[in-house]
């Protein structure tokens, strides 16, 4: 049927998860949370199970209870009442144990009753010893592919994989892609093998590739793609997935990972460099993007009978920004509208393509400044944290530089021709494109959202982190010319005078 023949106001999504019951894996992660939220908020569904693990000593009652204090879930709680929340079911078991840590009873009940799979669980760390990478990221996927072949009443397993799993793929389109070793072999290794007789691989495992992520993730799609002629399966890529953007909270995350950490870095004043092109994009979607791109793709699934598998959820194609751009929007946001409390020095530094730059950089204006306070800090009767916080800085470094010195580019033709089969309501309810963007109100929605749910810093003392920043600035300025006056004294006295007095 042509879309222009069906009902503009029709909500074919909410009809097709209407009473019905779905399994969610990495809930309590930050895209999962996100998912569950708008599930919750705009569909009437039977039942959500979650498969969740304890965690520091928490049980699965008490993650339950830490997931929806969150300040993201006020909303569907205001409009649908408390007891919406019960229709989220938390069943122990974990994505990196034998048979995911499920008891025989619970796996039962996932067998008969569950229809929808979105498995989101991974470990999103870069430097994830390969072992742990591998239980988690490919045989968890494996394991639940086997549970999704169980289910009686399945009609979609949707993976959420990523668009940075296939990096010798300059241009990264909607298809499959040939994993760089067997999944199987690798996973049976892992299982034998010790932590250490792993590690001693991972050079001759990962070639080429930067990080145990990008590899673990792109041998999880193939786990997925071999077994699609045997599971109604779709697999969906997103790029870097940044703050909400639009709902339920402008500017939510839970998390410091990926940019976040830096921007509040650089907003704080600890991160003053970066070695990467400034002229380079890298590919970034909100979460509820990716939230609302997750739910849409299974309705095109199931209308279409699987005519689509692959779903890059990027922004490229439509929208770009550079790393330039990126930290100009930051500093505008933290120098004039919403600075951040405690910082250490006015938010400056720069971007070079000069790696000896950059390490005296890093050198000069983070690390030296950082052991002289922590030695005052030491003095006064405090524990010192600038030298560890810079420790985490340099590991940042190391994992970002990759990226931030190359360009890839993504296609996402196929779900631009998805997009055209949503009715009007579907495009508005489930916004998957980035039309009406405003950059400078998503920093400040960013930043301050940052300030509120990440650092504890409550709107109140906005003006008192303004009259700081100001005084950041003066001195700033007082210590560069402080710099130059001593860098033309030494000039003077150790080139110029000598030049002179020959004469």
């Amino acid at each position: 049927m042509a879309t222009e023949d069906i009902d503009q106001n029709r909500d074919r999504v909410a009809e097709t998860f209407q009473n019905r019951t779905l399994l969610v894996t990495g809930g309590t992660g930050f895209v999962g949370k996100v998912l569950i939220e708008k599930t919750l908020r705009v569909h009437d569904v039977k039942k959500i199970y979650v498969l969740v693990r304890t965690k520091k000593g928490k049980s699965v009652v008490e993650r339950f209870q830490q997931v929806f204090n969150d300040p993201l879930f006020d909303l569907v709680k205001k409009t649908k009442g408390k007891d919406i929340l019960n229709k989220v079911c938390f069943i122990r078991g974990d994505v990196g144990e034998a048979d995911l840590g499920l008891s025989d009873e619970d796996r039962q009940i996932l067998i008969e009753e569950t229809e929808f799979i979105f498995h989101c669980a991974a470990t999103i760390r870069f430097d994830e010893p390969l072992k742990t990478a591998v239980l988690l990221n490919v045989r968890g996927t494996k394991l639940m592919v086997q549970l999704a072949k169980e289910c009686k009443k399945l009609q979609v397993f949707s993976h959420l994989s990523t668009s940075y799993c296939h990096l010798n793929e300059r241009v990264l389109y909607e298809k499959a892609y040939p994993p760089p070793t067997d999944p199987d072999n690798l996973i049976r290794t892992c299982e034998l093998m010790s932590d250490e007789m792993i590690e001693a691989l991972v050079p001759k495992l990962l070639k080429n590739m930067p990080n145990t992520y990008a590899f673990t993730k792109s041998l999880g799609e193939a786990i997925v793609t071999e077994q699609m002629e045997n599971i109604p399966a779709i697999i969906l890529r997103p790029s870097i997935v940044m703050p909400i953007w639009r709902e339920p909270i402008p500017g939510w995350t839970d998390n410091f990972n990926g940019p976040m950490g830096l921007l509040i870095a650089g907003g704080k004043g600890v991160l003053r460099t970066m070695y990467c092109r400034a002229d380079v994009y890298a590919d970034y979607v909100p979460v509820d993007i990716v939230a609302n791109a997750m739910l849409a793709s299974i309705l095109d699934y199931v209308l279409y009978k699987g005519e689509r598998r692959f779903y890059n959820i990027t922004s490229s194609a439509e929208y770009k920004i550079t790393f330039d751009e990126l930290i100009t929007h930051g500093r505008q946001t933290v120098y004039n509208k919403v600075p951040f409390n405690g910082v250490f020095w006015y938010p400056g530094g720069t971007m070079t393509q000069s790696r000896l730059e950059h390490n005296l950089r890093f050198f000069f204006y983070q690390w030296l400044p950082a052991v002289f306070v922590d030695i005052l800090l030491v003095i006064l009767g405090y524990p010192p944290v600038l030298k560890r916080v810079q420790r985490r800085i340099l590991k940042g470094y190391d994992v970002f530089e990759y990226y931030t010195t190359k360009q890839w580019d993504f296609n996402n033709d196929v779900s631009m021709e998805a997009r055209k089969l949503l009715t009007q309501r579907e495009r508005e309810l489930y916004k998957v494109d980035g039309d009406g963007i405003q950059y400078e109100q998503y920093f400040y929605d960013t930043v301050h959202a940052a300030r509120l749910y990440l650092l504890n810093e409550p709107d109140e003392t906005i003006p008192a982190a303004k009259r700081h920043m100001t005084r950041m600035y003066y001195a700033d300025l007082f210590f560069k010319y402080l710099l130059r006056i001593i860098f033309m004294y030494l000039l003077y006295k150790y080139v110029l005078l000598p030049v002179i007095s020959s004469f």
